[in-house]
């Protein structure tokens, strides 16, 4: 009897604990349809990189950045560099070109979509930021400040594909056709 109460004192611990792993390991999902925003995108890709005067820097950094965060920063980082792109790319941008405006400011009504719907997911406090999260972001920002605004803002915006690749590959949940 008393080996049968502990044999389900034990499960149910262990059901607690791994109830709360996977509660803090799931992710917000963005469900948005991302290939309108790819679209704006490359429809202006050529003409904004043509822009680009550094052409050997990054403001991404892919290979560091993006492609080293953990599954846990995920939402975190996604949050961040959507308001890194909203607060400084798009207002840094200048732009005479009115077909160009028009789609950047579609992939900023997006990028505002998406930070919406994770600012819900961080106040139901599924949307941690850890210290390595807010590292990665900060290089981000640091490499933007390295560059005078227009050319920081063009290559931002020059790296759109790498950002749309990255935010595609960590939300697998958003339609993409």
């Amino acid at each position: 009897m008393k080996a049968r109460r502990v044999s389900l004192y034990l499960l149910g611990t262990m059901f607690v604990l791994c109830s709360a792993h996977a509660r803090g390991l799931r992710r917000c999902l963005i469900s948005m349809d991302m290939r309108h925003t790819e679209e704006s995108f490359q429809e202006i890709k050529r003409t904004i990189q043509a822009k680009d005067t550094f052409q050997n820097v990054t403001i991404l950094s892919t290979s560091e950045t993006l492609h080293s965060i953990k599954p846990s920063d995920v939402c975190c980082v996604t949050k961040n560099i959507l308001a890194f792109y909203v607060d400084r790319v798009f207002k840094d941008h200048q732009e005479s070109d009115p077909q160009i405006l028009r789609r950047i400011s579609s992939i900023a009504n997006s990028f505002l979509y998406m930070q919406k719907v994770l600012q819900q997911c961080q106040e139901q406090r599924l949307c941690h930021c850890r210290q390595e999260a807010t590292n990665a972001t900060r290089v981000i920002h640091d490499n933007y400040s390295q560059l005078e605004l227009r050319s920081a803002a063009i290559k931002s915006l020059g790296e759109l594909d790498i950002l749309l690749a990255w935010i595609d590959k960590n939300y697998p949940g958003a339609p993409v056709a």
